[in-house]
């Protein structure tokens, strides 16, 4: 079992800057892949960037260029910068664990975090 507990989310006018934050408990953080997803009333839930375990990043389009995911292994924790943030990054922003293990992924939740960009 991982546990998941993001923080950062807040209100910010467009143009600004965010930085989330969620630290993992529970399992040895380094073995798994980390990423940030973020969904909208009504939306299904996206992507937005990823990180594997040899540090290898994966971005949505729309952010590309403005965020940056990265990760402590030694704090167990990843993190995503938000820059030139957009009314349209408007969101619930989650974090994820993900782990395969032959043909089944284990994959851990956190609760989530507000992200409101005012334009």
């Amino acid at each position: 079992q991982v546990q998941l507990v993001e923080s950062g989310g807040g209100l910010v006018q467009a143009g600004g800057s965010l930085r989330l934050s969620c630290v993992a408990s529970g399992s040895i953080f380094s073995i798994f892949t980390m990423g940030w997803y973020r969904q909208t009333p009504g939306k299904q839930r996206e992507l937005v960037a990823d990180i594997t375990t040899d540090d290898s990043t994966n971005y949505t389009d729309s952010v590309k260029g403005r965020f940056t995911i990265s990760r402590d292994n030694a704090k167990n924790t990843v993190y995503l910068q938000m820059n030139s943030l957009k009314p349209e990054d408007t969101a619930v922003y989650s974090c994820n664990a993900r782990r395969r293990v032959n043909i089944l992924t284990y994959r851990y939740w956190g609760q989530g975090t507000q992200v409101t960009v005012s334009s």
